[in-house]
């Protein structure tokens, strides 16, 4: 059922966006004279909860879709790192909170057709503020507190819009026995 690669031209070569063009052979032998693949690290998104029990949320202009959206903290998975330390990494760059527990809650393939990573899902939970954020220069988030009720509220109301991130926020609420 794999399909064999013929051959392989990159169009792109970023740390995070490179793309190629693949001339591939399906197992009963047609050819598919170009496939698109967008090659991107493996990344980690969490709900994080803080001692009190509030689930810290970010606020970050996505320039894609010219917009401020609503999400959940992330990022990608540095070279040697496992996911879970990725993403105690990027929570303490993102929001200066450290985490005492961490759980994972599962993974996805966001847009296999076209995408050849996955993202690693976690609920931290104990998290308390023990620094400044450190963000990355082209980063600007804004740290939002809100409920758990409210998490569960805005993804039913679907005003969160990233995708990845509504799956981590499900299983997440799930974990939390909130589904």
């Amino acid at each position: 059922m794999k399909w064999k690669i013929l051959s392989s031209e990159y169009i792109s070569r970023h740390k995070y966006f490179t793309a190629r063009r693949d001339k591939c052979m399906m197992p009963d032998g047609k050819i598919v004279p170009e496939y698109f693949v967008v090659e991107l690290p493996r990344t980690v998104c969490g709900v994080a909860l803080t001692e009190e029990g509030e689930v810290l949320m970010i606020k970050q202009y996505r320039h894609p879709l010219e917009e401020v959206l609503l999400e959940i903290p992330g990022g990608f998975i540095d070279k040697g790192e496992t996911a879970e330390e990725a993403m105690r990494r990027e929570l303490k760059e993102e929001t200066g909170y450290e985490f005492t527990s961490f759980t994972y809650v599962g993974k996805i393939a966001a847009n296999p057709g076209v995408l050849n990573n996955y993202t690693d899902f976690f609920l931290a939970q104990g998290g308390k503020r023990t620094g400044a954020q450190q963000l990355d220069d082209h980063e600007d988030l804004q740290i939002e507190k809100i409920s758990v009720a409210e998490l569960k509220k805005l993804f039913l109301e679907n005003k969160i819009v990233q995708a990845t991130h509504n799956n981590c926020i499900f299983y997440a609420l799930r974990a939390l026995g909130e589904f």
